[in-house]
C-alpha cells in the first residue's frame, strides 16, 4: 500500500484520537511541514494512517453482505484511506473526515463496479462512474461535505439525469435469489424472500364475488332487489324493511332467505360451468 504498513484491525488510535478525528488535521500540518526527503515524513504518514484505520474499517462494514468477503473489503477500504491521506491538502481548510469518507467509499464502490456487477449495466453508466468518483473527492474537499447529484452534474458539465442514473446504478452490483432464507415464521419454518412478498388481499375476493353476483341481482324481481339494497347497502333491519314495505318481518325474512339461496345457486352453477369450459 504505497510503502505504508497497515496494522491489523485490532490496532487502535493513540490516546486522544477519538472517533470524531477532530485532532487529525494537526498531524497533516506536521506532515506538510516536512520535506519530501525527510525520513521522519514516512513515520508521520504512517501514524496518520494508523489513527484513521477505524474509519476505513467502519466503511468496509457498510458494504458487507454484498457477496464479497469482509477481509477483502477491509483491505480495499484501507487502500482508499491511504489514497485519501496522500491526496488531502490541509491548506484548503476543510476537515480530513469530509474528504476521506467519499474517497474511501469511492474506492470500495470502484471495486464493486469493476469486479462484481450482477446486472448488465450500459457502458455509458460505467464510464460516468469513472468520472464521478474523482469529482466527488474534489467537491467533498472543496465543500467540506458530500456533494449532491446536482453539484456533481455541474462540476462535470453533465445532465442531472445522467449523474443520478449512474449514482443509482452504483448499487446494482449484486442480485439476491428470491429463494434465499430471510428468517422463520411462527412455526419455526424457514421463509424465503418470495414468501414475504405480498399477502392475500381479502378485498380481491370480495370484488370477484360482487362481479359474479351482479348480473343475477340485476335479474331479480323489483321487490327482491329493494329488500337486498335496504338490508345490505342501507344496513336496515328486517323490521325496518317490513315497516317501509308494509309487510310483516317474517315475510321479509323468508324473501331474504329465498333470494340469497337463489343467488348462491346461480353463482355456484356459473362457476362450475366456467371450470368445465
Amino acid at each position: 500500500m504505497s510503502g505504508t504498513t497497515v496494522r491489523s484491525e485490532g490496532s487502535r488510535p493513540a490516546a486522544g484520537a477519538g472517533d470524531s478525528y477532530d485532532d487529525i488535521e494537526p498531524w497533516f500540518e506536521k506532515l506538510a511541514a516536512l520535506e519530501s526527503g525527510d525520513s521522519h515524513r514516512q513515520v508521520v504518514r504512517e501514524e496518520i494512517v494508523r489513527r484513521c484505520l477505524p474509519l476505513a474499517d467502519h466503511i468496509a462494514r457498510k458494504f458487507a453482505g454484498r457477496g464479497t468477503e469482509f477481509d477483502d473489503l477491509q483491505q480495499i477500504a484501507r487502500v482508499g484511506l491511504v489514497q485519501a491521506v496522500d491526496r488531502f491538502d490541509v491548506t484548503r481548510g476543510c476537515s480530513f473526515l469530509s474528504f476521506a469518507v467519499p474517497t474511501v467509499m469511492g474506492e470500495v464502490r470502484r471495486y464493486f463496479r469493476d469486479h462484481t456487477w450482477a446486472l448488465r449495466v450500459p457502458r455509458r453508466v460505467k464510464e460516468l462512474q469513472a468520472l464521478i468518483r474523482p469529482a466527488v473527492e474534489t467537491l467533498a474537499q472543496r465543500l467540506g461535505r458530500m456533494p449532491t447529484a446536482r453539484e456533481i452534474a455541474a462540476e462535470l458539465d453533465l445532465e442531472l439525469g445522467e449523474v443520478t442514473q449512474a449514482l443509482i446504478a452504483a448499487d446494482a452490483y449484486q442480485t439476491n435469489s428470491l429463494d434465499i432464507g430471510v428468517g422463520h415464521d411462527d412455526e419455526g419454518t424457514r421463509r424465503s424472500v418470495v414468501d414475504t412478498l405480498g399477502a392475500v388481499e381479502p378485498c380481491y375476493r370480495l370484488l370477484e364475488d360482487a362481479m359474479s353476483v351482479r348480473p343475477f341481482i340485476a335479474a331479480l324481481p323489483e321487490l327482491q332487489r329493494r329488500i337486498l339494497i335496504m338490508r345490505f347497502f342501507e344496513s336496515k333491519t328486517q323490521s325496518q324493511i317490513a315497516e317501509r314495505l308494509g309487510v310483516s318481518q317474517m315475510q321479509v325474512s323468508r324473501l331474504l332467505t329465498r333470494t340469497l339461496n337463489k343467488l348462491r345457486e346461480q353463482v355456484i352453477g356459473a362457476d362450475n360451468r366456467r371450470e368445465i369450459a
